[in-house]
């Protein structure tokens, strides 16, 4: 597995490094296996909001 190596865009990414997965695999995923991330902008089971500051 390579290691990426990014360019200095910002103080950040100047010491910044990821894995490379090419290796591993380059088919996409099973579309009928993947399910959707509900966005919940701070709310909870009853939609009420319980978190300041989100949405």
């Amino acid at each position: 597995m390579a290691i990426k190596n990014y360019k200095p865009t910002s103080p950040g990414r100047r010491n910044m490094s990821g894995f490379v997965f090419d290796e591993i695999t380059t088919s996409t995923p099973e579309k009928s296996l993947l399910a959707p991330i509900k966005k919940k902008g701070g709310r909870n089971n009853m939609g009420r909001i319980t978190v300041r500051h989100r949405g």
